[in-house]
């Protein structure tokens, strides 16, 4: 790579991973000789980008462009003006599409071109007072008024900058666009920072209103509400990102505190979150669907923000990506409406630059490029809570659920070993996680975990009853207090997740008719037949599968399976091989095994047991897991997994 590709890449990276610099992976960069322009691909990120990102262009290609007539009808002559861009690529960069700024890039004499939509620059273009500010700040800088994006904005730059140039003698070197953005240019890559912080440093010393994203209270319960119907609404497996900051509150006090939001201010904003955000007061299933159905028939698209009165933000995707993204990008937005007050107001695009860039073929191209996630998983935009999952079972079943692209949810007491176990899964498989600190036999703790998890990712489509826990012993060792201990975890527990659980599925449902969960129980071949000198785990389990049965009765109205899964002895799982507490030591201690001496007879004597000739695996009960998930005709079934030990009667 030459050292100009070198520069080019360098501080594409570092303005591109600055949020203050570049919104959602927006932005665009160049590098040119007198032959070739090195402009950034339409859709790629700047921070991440690499000499393979940027397009190779024939200068002598684009600069034809300008000899040429084109149709007066918009979008012809967008098309043929793309086409004749598309065109000027040099030979091996067939399969990338260049930057709709590539012509403005191309105009700049300059060695190195940027051009970003920091909040901070677009308070001043995006304000009644823009103009007026910049040239008393930026008196050497070039102001181009709102126009369509796109072949008439670089024809317009191109006259505003050959004018400048006419009358100064000298190429401009920083060009204001109203409501986009800016552009700055330079000969070297010292020469462009020393620019970008000059201008910089001026808009934060004239900026004294600011707004104020820090987390502030409000009620997250009734956010939890709210959050599964959006997601519904907008389309089966979508995401929604739940905001509660001191501006988002202020914009969310009252319908007059929120209407500035209602017109968009750049073409970031509708690319990202579309022309309009919605407004809620009631937080019925049937309010949030009736204010939903009003804008989408009257927009013609749906919402991808939601402010509730008194409550927060929501911001929905089809992808927990696009969620997020449309969160920062309405941050960005609210900035934006915050610091314009110190030059004027707010000033919105107007509405013919709204319709242009909600139907532009380019900006949707590149939306749909930058939030592209692949797909194809079989859980991919679903959301599954696994209790007890910071090891064991529940781990296995995590990764495993994870691997098949759904959000995993790491709800476990020991808050540490989860947090490490989703960092884990989230590295290994590329899927969001999420830790929660959870005790399942405290109802306040229950409801927490399921607030957390919807308000992070939308809602809630596969809850897996995995936490449990045992204590061993005869009639005689056996005190209430363990057995009540037992009874907690085991049996009250499943209660209260399923509780708290299915009341979001039944919101889920609510908006959507078709939609259907899943409620599954790690059960035990316990809870199939009675444990010698075990009958308080081997009680809770029988229980388990009493309230699996019950709950799909009571659920199925709502499109909620509730099943179990029953796995055989997982030997080689810290429940069974912990030196001081498993299993193996307990029934040891407790005489269980006849004539055991060491924990290794204790093994061997329960390996003879299965027809199969081993324990059971993380494997075999999280594909058990998948299974109930995947058919769509059983409910209330106790599934053994215990390698033919216990079966089905």
């Amino acid at each position: 790579m030459s050292t100009a590709l070198e520069t080019l890449v360098a501080y594409s990276n570092r303005y591109g991973a600055d949020a203050g610099f570049v919104l959602a992976g927006g932005g665009n960069t160049s590098m040119k000789t007198d032959d070739t322009l090195w402009v950034k691909g339409s859709g790629t990120s700047l921070a991440a980008i690499r000499e393979e990102g940027f397009v190779k262009m024939d200068r002598a290609k684009l600069a034809a462009i300008w000899e040429k007539t084109y149709s007066p009808d918009q979008a012809a002559r967008e098309a043929e003006v793309l086409a004749d861009m598309m065109a000027a690529k040099l030979p091996g960069e067939e399969a990338k599409r260049p930057s709709v700024e590539t012509l403005l890039h191309d105009l700049f004499p300059q060695k190195f071109i940027l051009h970003v939509h920091p909040s901070r620059v677009n308070a001043l273009t995006c304000s009644k007072a823009g103009k007026d500010g910049m040239k008393r700040l930026f008196p050497d800088a070039v102001w181009v008024d709102e126009c369509e994006p796109g072949y008439i904005l670089a024809s317009r730059c191109r006259s505003m900058m050959q004018a400048y140039r006419a009358e100064t003698g000298r190429d401009a070197d920083v060009v204001f666009l109203q409501n986009h953005g800016i552009f700055f240019a330079a000969d070297t890559g010292d020469a462009l920072d020393a620019l970008v912080a000059s201008v910089m440093e001026k808009l934060d010393a004239e900026i004294k209103v600011r707004p104020d994203f820090t987390e502030a209270q409000t009620d997250r319960t009734v956010a939890a509400k709210i959050a599964p119907v959006l997601r519904m609404l907008y389309g089966d497996e979508a995401a929604v990102v739940f905001t509660a900051d001191r501006t988002v509150l202020d914009f969310a006090a009252s319908a007059e505190a929120f209407s500035v939001l209602k017109e968009p201010l750049s073409p970031d904003h509708i690319v990202y979150c579309k022309a309009e955000p919605l407004w809620l007061e009631d937080f019925t299933p049937d309010g949030i669907r009736a204010a939903f159905e009003e804008l989408k028939s009257r927009r013609g698209f749906v919402p991808k923000v939601a402010f509730a009165r008194g409550i927060g933000m929501f911001t929905i995707g089809k992808t927990l990506k696009e969620a997020k993204t449309a969160a920062a990008v309405w941050h960005d937005c609210m900035a934006i409406t915050v610091m314009a007050e110190n030059f004027g107001g707010v000033r919105h695009m107007a509405p013919a630059m709204v319709d242009f860039i909600v139907n532009w073929e380019v900006e949707s191209y590149r939306a749909k490029v930058s939030l592209s996630s692949g797909g194809g998983k079989k859980l991919e935009g679903k959301i599954a809570v696994i209790t007890g999952s910071a090891q064991g079972f529940g781990a296995g079943i995590a990764e495993f659920l994870a691997t098949e692209g759904a959000a995993v949810v790491i709800a476990d007491m020991n808050f540490e070993g989860a947090k490490a176990t989703a960092a884990e899964i989230g590295e290994k498989t590329g899927a969001a996680t999420l830790a929660v600190s959870a005790n399942v036999s405290d109802e306040d703790s229950v409801r927490q975990m399921i607030e957390e998890t919807v308000l992070t990712f939308g809602g809630l489509d596969i809850f897996v009853n995995n936490a449990g826990i045992v204590r061993a012993g005869s009639l005689e060792e056996m005190t209430k207090k363990n057995l009540e201990l037992v009874t907690a975890v085991n049996y009250t527990a499943y209660f209260l997740c399923a509780k708290y659980a299915s009341a979001v599925m039944k919101l889920q449902r609510a908006a959507s008719p078709e939609y259907m969960a899943d409620i599954i129980e790690i059960n035990s071949k316990s809870g199939l037949a009675g444990s010698n000198k075990n009958f308080a785990y081997a009680g809770s389990k029988f229980g388990g599968i009493g309230l699996t049965q019950s709950f799909a009765l009571e659920l199925a109205p709502f499109g909620i399976k509730v099943n179990a899964v029953c796995p055989g002895n997982f030997l080689d799982g810290p429940l069974w091989s912990d030196p001081e507490k498993g299993l193996f030591v307990q029934y040891l201690n407790a005489g269980k095994v006849p004539g055991a001496k060491t924990v290794a007879d204790v093994r061997k004597f329960y390996e003879a047991k299965v027809p199969l000739g081993r324990g059971c695996r993380i494997e075999d009960v999280a594909k058990a897991v998948l299974y109930i998930i995947d058919q769509k005709y059983e409910t209330g079934q106790a599934v053994p997994v215990t390698g033919g030990q216990e079966m089905l009667k």
